[in-house]
């Protein structure tokens, strides 16, 4: 049974052809069983995760999918293709914000929600970068509103879809997605035994929407050139099938309390995928087509790392780590100092907070590289740094 609505249009190849490698295979059979006959509520669901993730859920019975995501358009195309494919599903769709309480909080008394996958997200790095107000409320409070629900309501799993580039921050986004990480395993100690809350973590999803690839397909059709940003940039990849699948696998394989990726191979140079794509368009790069580079944008890195304290697994291979036995007890206090900086409406002062709160965020190329000047001696939170009361 097909079960995954993406494609990647008006190109002579398939996202597959670009990893270098054989796809990766999990057995779902596990996944099938865990969703079977059970309320799911799918965040961020017109995305590409979000609709591969409807896909695959609506393939296992459950007893009904909820559907959220912003995006009306997106959302009413993804919704008629379900219910054509799925005739015996119950699927509720709703246009509204992850950031609305009071909306989030009617979706969750409303059904019994058993499993929640949380693919909402602002996600494009150099953007986000321009813009950490939004970043903050969507990748960070509206993670806070949803875990609190899901504690609230008893949810019994809720499986956060993160980035590798939550893995040592080097910008806005990443340092965003690993604050909300924090803040769920905040919640995993505090409420011990409630809600298991388990994060993935993905590299480059090919053909994502926005992604490099379909830049690339563009820049192909209209004859180049191909703007890549460094000859030495590199991402781990993979494909949406793939990400939909670690998933799944984890929603089924984990207790709670946990990190899960998946190995696959090494990071592919961005350059190369640019000049693989131009030939199999049956071109020449360098001769039909130019490659040109641009420069690192704001945030970005050279490479990333997809999940820094696992132990290193063979290609193919599930990792995942424990989350730390001790969680930050000032969790809560930094959810407030966030919500005084977007009042402020200093940037400056939000990307202060987020590196406060994770030693580890270095800015990369961005106007907010001075800001680590003035954190690089602590290595701890210090909420004295952000009293709001005076």
């Amino acid at each position: 049974m097909q079960t995954s609505l993406h494609t990647f249009p008006h190109c002579p190849f398939k996202p597959e052809d670009l990893l270098g490698r054989a796809p990766v295979v999990l057995d779902l059979q596990n996944a099938a069983e865990e969703i079977r006959d059970r309320h799911i509520l799918i965040t961020g669901a017109a995305g590409t995760i979000g609709t591969g993730l409807a896909a695959h859920v609506c393939a296992y019975a459950p007893a009904k999918v909820i559907l959220v995501d912003q995006a009306e358009t997106a959302l009413f195309e993804l919704d008629h293709r379900l219910r054509e494919q799925f005739p015996l599903t119950d699927i509720c769709s709703q246009v509204a914000s992850i950031t609305d309480a009071l909306r989030m909080a009617r979706l969750f008394s409303q059904t019994r929600i058993h499993i929640v996958f949380h693919a909402a997200a602002y996600k494009h790095v150099p953007f986000m970068e321009l813009h950490p107000y939004e970043a903050i409320k969507t990748n960070i409070l509206g993670t806070e509103i949803l875990a609190d629900l899901a504690v609230s309501y008893r949810v019994s799993k809720f499986i956060y879809i993160s980035t590798d580039k939550a893995v040592r921050p080097a910008s806005v986004m990443g340092a965003t997605k690993r604050f909300a990480e924090l803040y769920l395993q905040y919640l995993s100690h505090e409420y011990p035994g409630k809600t298991q809350f388990i994060i993935t973590r993905f590299g480059n999803v090919l053909g994502s929407n926005g992604s490099f690839l379909i830049r690339f397909a563009e820049q192909i059709r209209e004859g180049g050139p191909l703007t890549v940003t460094h000859p030495l940039a590199e991402r781990y990849l993979m494909t949406v099938t793939e990400a939909c699948q670690l998933v799944l696998q984890a929603a089924a394989g984990s207790g709670g309390a946990e990190i899960w990726s998946v190995d696959m191979g090494e990071p592919v140079r961005i350059a190369d995928i640019a000049r693989k794509m131009i030939r199999l368009a049956g071109f020449e790069p360098g001769k039909d087509i130019q490659v040109r580079f641009t420069g690192l944008r704001p945030g970005e890195k050279l490479t990333e790392e997809i999940n820094g304290e696992a132990t290193p697994a063979a290609f193919g291979q599930l990792r995942k780590v424990r989350f730390p036995s001790h969680a930050d007890s000032c969790m809560r206090y930094g959810m407030s100092a966030l919500q005084k900086a977007l009042d402020s409406g200093s940037a400056e002062q939000m990307v202060s907070v987020l590196k406060m709160a994770i030693p580890e965020y270095h800015s990369a190329h961005s106007p907010y590289e001075k800001l680590d000047q003035a954190h690089m001696r602590r290595e701890h939170w210090q909420p004295v740094e952000f009293r709001t009361d005076t």
